[in-house]
């Protein structure tokens, strides 16, 4: 049988506050370029234990399920709602949408001209956790990178006068074009919980044959199939820097036995015309995609057990109903995990995109 245990931690002083914090109505997962979520209800009998396990703004708390930490993050809400005691967390990334840079250029990291935005992300946390009582013992991944954040002529900067948010300065970081992707991971690591900021490039994730979901095996639930003409285009326009006559532009185009139609993408940041012309065929590769489903609610089971796949993925999906017959493959952005509770089974939530044009390997 599946066990559950909820820890939490002082996020200063890192000391834990309650080894196995007694919780219903739970839902935790991580996602895809944020910090995901946790949904709980603390006992009401409980709810003098706020003071010393949970305070909002001051308290990590840990999921582990059969012994493996599966999610972390920092409690952000404990409020009473009638009968019940709901909290509300969110991911060590939230806690950058509380931190600024009120130093400018990161305390002098910056400004940066043509800089790995992977070092921008690193050089954010390593900011954040310097000053005193805002270490969090985050670990970010050495990931690097080929993409560029920053230009001689526009270097990037970050003004002590404006003192952005830095959850905005990561955001930044992987706005760029081919930019990274992060996620969040947490693992014991010599008896303590490990909390890391997992960065991918050119993404997280990689296709995975050993993991599939599918209808009548694993798939419990799943949203419709959605077949949308208006996101559909075997033909895509990309329009790049500069103006008028001069703007950059390519065409990727190909012909497939169906009615043309065709998607303009603005670039105008973009210079290179290998740049361009990449953007445009992966834009074009994923509009051709038919059909798409965004959610699938699995059980654990040997074709994906929980907690073998990750943020990123390609997994393979085969819905089969009344409605369609659909088999492809799908991106995982992020997961929630409900543990079982009286008659209800464990279940975990996928959200799903169209899997992207990226070639494993090439």
């Amino acid at each position: 049988m599946t066990s559950y245990r909820y820890l939490t931690c002082d996020a200063v002083s890192g000391s834990v506050l309650a080894w196995d914090l007694p919780l219903t109505d739970v839902s935790y997962g991580p996602e895809l370029n944020g910090p995901g979520q946790m949904q709980a209800t603390l006992e009401p009998h409980l709810a003098h234990v706020l003071g010393s396990m949970v305070d909002p703004g001051n308290t990590l708390i840990f999921a582990e399920r059969d012994s493996r930490l599966m999610w972390g993050g920092l409690i952000w809400r404990a409020e009473p709602e009638g009968a019940k005691y709901p909290i509300e967390a969110a991911g060590f990334g939230s806690y950058l949408n509380k931190r600024h840079d009120v130093d400018g250029n990161l305390n002098g990291r910056g400004p940066y001209t043509n800089a790995d935005p992977c070092k921008l992300i690193r050089d954010v946390w390593a900011y954040c956790q310097s000053q005193a009582d805002g270490d969090l013992g985050v670990v970010v991944d050495g990931t690097t990178s080929k993409a560029t954040i920053g230009t001689p002529e526009e270097p990037y900067a970050t003004a002590w006068w404006e003192a952005p948010a830095l959850g905005d300065v990561v955001s930044d970081a992987v706005a760029v074009f081919g930019g990274p992707e992060w996620t969040e991971r947490v693992s014991w690591v010599g008896g303590k919980p490990e909390r890391r900021i997992q960065i991918g490039w050119p993404r997280l994730g990689t296709r995975r044959t050993d993991v599939s979901f599918t209808s009548g095996v694993n798939i419990v639930d799943s949203t419709p199939v959605t077949y949308d003409g208006d996101a559909y285009a075997q033909v895509v326009v990309a329009l790049g820097a500069g103006e008028g006559q001069a703007r950059r532009h390519v065409v990727d185009a190909v012909r497939d036995g169906r009615l043309r139609l065709e998607e303009v993408l603005d670039l105008p940041t973009v210079k290179g015309q290998d740049q361009l012309a990449a953007k445009a065929r992966q834009g074009r590769v994923a509009r051709q995609k038919r059909g798409s489903i965004e959610q699938v609610e699995l059980i654990d089971h040997p074709a994906a057990r929980f907690g073998s796949f990750q943020v990123g993925d390609d997994v393979r999906v085969q819905v089969h109903d009344q409605w369609t017959d659909y088999d492809g493959w799908a991106r995982v952005t992020g997961w929630t995990l409900t543990p079982a509770q009286g008659d209800q089974q464990e279940r975990m939530s996928v959200s799903l995109a169209p899997a992207d044009s990226f070639i494993y390997g090439g």
